[in-house]
């Protein structure tokens, strides 16, 4: 199992939402990048760091994709999003987690920016602000504005907690 990295063409995967709809990495890609984040609701580190995904998703969910890969069950996940404000798109790992091997995961949470030619732009395990702000900058490049501050000025947030 290897490790997908930045400048490597991320697997295509299909999977389902918490509602059922499928949804494919190929035609998303079709639409824009699109950021997949894949967490488990247990791990302290994705509470921390799905809300700021958030963020971009409202600054960006126009232009980009944005998916939650979870790794545990429907009830769960959806109990996990409401919790913490996740709004957007919420899939759900089968059994074994195939996805996420394909991925190479061995931590969550783990967020990959896909440019739209399927290579991987960004890919950041843990929480990193140097790879959230790195992502706001490469959507902010691919909209033609400026990027969203992630952080905010009275927020005192770590440069790295490892998931």
């Amino acid at each position: 199992m290897r490790k997908v990295l930045a400048g490597q063409q991320a697997p295509t995967f299909a999977l389902s939402s918490m509602n059922g709809r499928s949804f494919s990495l190929a035609d998303a890609l079709k639409k824009g990048p699109v950021v997949a984040a894949f967490f488990k609701i247990s791990c302290p580190v994705c509470q921390f760091t799905l809300p700021f995904l958030e963020r971009l998703h409202k600054t960006y969910g126009d232009h980009a994709s944005f998916v939650g890969i979870s790794q545990d069950d429907t009830s769960d996940t959806k109990e996990f999003c409401a919790e913490y404000g996740v709004s957007f798109t919420a899939l759900l790992d089968e059994d074994g987690y195939p996805v996420s091997n394909q991925f190479g995961i061995t931590n969550v949470p783990a967020v990959y920016l896909i440019a739209p030619d399927g290579k991987v732009t960004v890919s950041s395990e843990g929480f990193s602000r140097a790879d959230l702000e790195k992502i706001s900058t490469e959507l902010g490049c691919h909209v033609g504005r400026p990027p969203l501050a992630v952080f905010h000025a009275d927020e005192v947030i770590p440069d790295y907690k490892p998931g």
